[in-house]
């Protein structure tokens, strides 16, 4: 599955199984004109942002962590992210990418790569299973 068709299945996923979650898309695979795609890159803060995002606040009571939102980059399945040792690949898109990951971390945000359909169904899956807390 190309990361299109991976971007669009995991959209449709997301807006059956949790039809009252908020989501966002970059449209992925969507062809543009150079211009359209110069403007588009000057509508974003970074090369490197995540292809979808679910609006879900989720608070957990074991760490009373929180987050306000999961960010996933999607990538096919078998996309190489990281070497056996652990160290990021050299492909300058994903070290990108694998910055702003790490900043959304660092931001109190979950953000994961996922790659494949069933690696992002995981994500999904595991962040809104979260039992919620809203503070009052």
């Amino acid at each position: 599955m190309k990361e299109a068709q991976l971007h669009e299945a995991v959209c449709r996923y997301i807006s059956h199984m949790y039809p009252g979650v908020i989501f966002n898309s970059d449209m992925s695979g969507v062809r543009l004109t150079k211009g359209q795609a110069i403007r588009a890159s000057k509508l974003r803060s970074s090369r490197g942002f995540p292809d979808i995002v679910i609006f879900e606040p989720k608070y957990q009571d074991v760490k009373v962590s929180f987050s306000g939102c999961l960010f996933i980059e999607l990538k096919a399945k078998g996309t190489k992210i990281t070497k056996k040792d652990g160290t990021l690949v050299a492909k300058k898109h994903i070290r990108e990418q694998a910055a702003m990951i790490q900043e959304l971390r660092e931001r109190g945000y979950v953000a994961e790569f996922a790659c494949g359909f069933d690696h992002a169904k995981q994500i999904i899956d595991k962040y809104l299973s979260y039992d919620t807390k809203r503070n009052s």
